[in-house]
This record gives structure tokens, C-alpha cells and sequence, in this order.
């Protein structure tokens, strides 16, 4: 509505009291969420070869959508609500390798909006469920790397909103506390032997959950290290490696939910410590054998952290050192199940685990991940 005040003055008023009204419930309602499952469960990993280094993984995958994903996907919500840019019954359209998607999709349908995950055809049937039976809908390419321009294009056609968790993900989430992963993590830890981790372990798929991290320990004023793990095909290790934000990789990540055939924009490299290349193969061997100390599976993005978890671990028992170190449950693996825990796949893949599984087997044994 334009009225003029008085001459020469222009008075432009959008302010719409039935879409405020809208937006309060949505807000409200995501809030409400927060308050229901944004704490998860820390667990002691039992491992007699390493009597002076204790393992933790905060448990992730026992949100309402199963993964690490959830606190993202609401901290993009609730950032795109209060910017304005999330309309009702426009759609939400987002990237994704799946994860986050199928925790974007509960969001979408919690406060009533369509939701159109954009992704390749080669992302597990599982997750793909997962996303239609929130309500979500699926629309794939045939390359991953179309997924971006994809996604801009159905937002832009459809007066939509790209979500865009690549570029969002670090400056939607407050780093500073709010019950966010890293300020739960070291409220868990309080009471343990070593309450601050000498290495919190993490992986990256948009950087924000390493960032989130990285500047909680600097602002809280600990020395834990930051050390993120990367799988093969992936464009992060090359890209810290070689302080290059603009390295590329020519095929995409075999591991779910993590690398990235780009540096994503919310990958902060400056604030991480530590970086270690773990290749596919130990990555879906460490969740076998995990899932023989734990009786549970995990997707390979949880694989991949925590056989750089064991390394480090390897590494300190071998120096003398004390301490703890942290890493993450971040899926089920039972999203993966045609995957990582498929003989026939992983043949197809040409991809031989045992190796890493005899490996792994003598660090459970012995305290030492042989080089």
C-alpha cells in the first residue's frame, strides 16, 4: 500500500498482520521442536586397550529425523523465517545429499509448506522414503553437481525459497551457545575424567556443523582441537591442504551426507585445527566394527570420523598422552543398509574392506592402528 503523507513523501507499507500471525506460529512451533529433542545422548565407546584415553560419541541419530542433520535443518528454518524469505504455501526447495532434506521436510511439514528436495538419483531409496513420508518430494539429476542450479531454478519458477544449506549452514546456527551440538558436547563432559576433549572429531557436508564446533571452543576459551575428517572424492582436505577454496573433484563422495565435489561456501577453513584423508574403505569398515563394540549401525560419515578418532587415539597412547576425544553418531545405518552394508555394493564399488577391518581389529586389541 503507497500513500502519500504529505508532498513529496512516499510511504511504502508491506507489513501484512495475518502472514505476522503466520510466521509466529511457525516460529513457535520449530522453537517448540528445539525444546522436545535438541539434546541427544553422549556415549562412552568401551575400549580396555587405551586405559588412559577415553572415547565419546554424541549420539545424533536420536533426533525426531535421525540424524545430525535435525539441528541444522531447524536452525535454516527458523534463519529463513525470521529473514522473511519462507512464505506459507510457497514451497521450500533445498540441495541435498538426503539428510538434511528429510530433516527439512519435517520442518516444511510442521508449519504447513510444500518441500522439494533436489538430489541425485544415487542417493539410497531409504532416504528417499524417508523424505516423501514427511511430505516431502524428491526431484532428481543425474549429476550432483546440478543440484545447486536446480534448486535455484524450482525456487525461482515456483516462488519458492532455496534454502541453500551450503552457504547457510554456518551463520544459521548460534555458535555462541543456544544448546547448540558443541555446548552440549562440553556440558556432557563436564563430569568425565577428562571433561575437555583433546580433539573433538567431525566430519563436513556444508562446513557448518565444524564451524558451529571450532568457534565454540575459541569463544569458551578451551585448547581442544578441531579435526575434521574427509573421505575420498571429496574437495575439503585439498582445499584446507592447500588454503584453495577453489579446488574441485571430478566424482562425487561414496560417503553420504559428507565431502563435496567443491568447497561449499559454509566450510570455514580458518577455524579448523586438523584435517586427516580417510579413504571409503576404512571409513565402512570402522562402522562394521563399531557396530561389533556397540551392537549398532551407523551411516559411513560416522565411519569416517571415527577411524581418524582412532588414529588420534593410536597417537596419543603411543606419545604418553591422557585425555579424551569426541566424535559423532551422525545417522542410522540402516538408512544404508543397500550400501555400506551390502557385499553386493561394495564389490560393485570395488571397494575391500577387510583390510581395515584386520586393522581395526588389532587397534580394539592392542591400543596401536597400524600405519
Amino acid at each position: 500500500m503507497t500513500t502519500s503523507a504529505e508532498p513529496g513523501t512516499v510511504d511504502i507499507n508491506r507489513y501484512d498482520p495475518e502472514r505476522r500471525r503466520w510466521l509466529a506460529e511457525a516460529v513457535a512451533k520449530v522453537r517448540a521442536d528445539a525444546r522436545r529433542s535438541s539434546d541427544t545422548h553422549l556415549l562412552r565407546v568401551p575400549l580396555p586397550a587405551l586405559p588412559g584415553v577415553d572415547l565419546y560419541l554424541k549420539d545424533e541419530s536420536t533426533h525426531p529425523t535421525g540424524s545430525l542433520k535435525h539441528r541444522l535443518a531447524r536452525s535454516l528454518f527458523l534463519h529463513a523465517l525470521c529473514s522473511g524469505w519462507v512464505r506459507p504455501d510457497r514451497p521450500v526447495i533445498e540441495a541435498s545429499s538426503g539428510s538434511t532434506a528429510v530433516s527439512e521436510a519435517y520442518f516444511a511439514r510442521l508449519i504447513g509448506v510444500p518441500f522439494i528436495a533436489v538430489m541425485a538419483r544415487g542417493t539410497s531409496r531409504e532416504k528417499v522414503r524417508l523424505i516423501e513420508f514427511h511430505g516431502g518430494t524428491c526431484h532428481f539429476v543425474d549429476s550432483a553437481n546440478a543440484v545447486y542450479d536446480v534448486a535455484a531454478r524450482l525456487a525461482r519458477e515456483s516462488g519458492g525459497h532455496y534454502m541453500d544449506q551450503f552457504t547457510y549452514a554456518e551463520r544459521a546456527t548460534d555458535w555462541r551457545g543456544n544448546n547448540n551440538i558443541a555446548e552440549s558436547i562440553f556440558d556432557q563432559m563436564d563430569q568425565e575424567r577428562f571433561p575437555d576433549p583433546a580433539w573433538v572429531v567431525a566430519t563436513a557436508g556444508t562446513g557448518g556443523t565444524s564451524a558451529t564446533i571450532a568457534r565454540y571452543i575459541r569463544y569458551t576459551g578451551r585448547a581442544t582441537g578441531l579435526c575434521v575428517a574427509d573421505p575420498d572424492n571429496s574437495a575439503f582436505f585439498p582445499g584446507w591442504r592447500d588454503d584453495d577454496a577453489q579446488v574441485t573433484t571430478e566424482i562425487c563422495s561414496r560417503i553420504e551426507g559428507i565431502g563435496r565435489q567443491r568447497v561449499e561456501p559454509s566450510f570455514v577453513a580458518s577455524a579448523i585445527d586438523r584435517m586427516i584423508h580417510v579413504p571409503d574403505a576404512a571409513a565402512i569398515a570402522a562402522v562394521h566394527v563399531l557396530e561389533e563394540v556397540i551392537g549398532r549401525k551407523a551411516g559411513a560419515s560416522t565411519g569416517t570420523g571415527l577411524w581418524a578418532a582412532f588414529h588420534i587415539m593410536s597417537e596419543m597412547a603411543r606419545e604418553g598422552r591422557e585425555g579424551s576425544v569426541v566424535g559423532l553418531i551422525c545417522d542410522p545405518g540402516d538408512r544404508y543398509i543397500d550400501k555400506y552394508y551390502s557385499p553386493e555394493w561394495l564389490a560393485a564399488q570395488h571397494i575391500d574392506i577387510a583390510p581395515y577391518r584386520a586393522r581395526l581389529r588389532d587397534f580394539l586389541t592392542t591400543g596401536e592402528l597400524p600405519a
